[in-house]
């Protein structure tokens, strides 16, 4: 299971990251925001399954 949430944050990260890149390809300042509000939701949602140990 802790596994599964490891590769659940990398995957959202690596999403964040897509989509921050491919915002400023467009110039799309939204979907960069989008990129950057995910990629932190991913970091505490992985940092939060860390601390409580599951």
């Amino acid at each position: 299971m802790r596994y599964v949430l490891i590769v659940l944050t990398i995957l959202g990260v690596a999403l964040g990251i897509a989509a921050v890149v491919l915002g400023g390809a467009d110039d799309s300042p939204g979907l960069q925001l989008i990129g950057v509000l995910l990629v932190i939701g991913a970091v505490v949602f992985g940092l939060r399954n860390l601390r409580r140990g599951t």
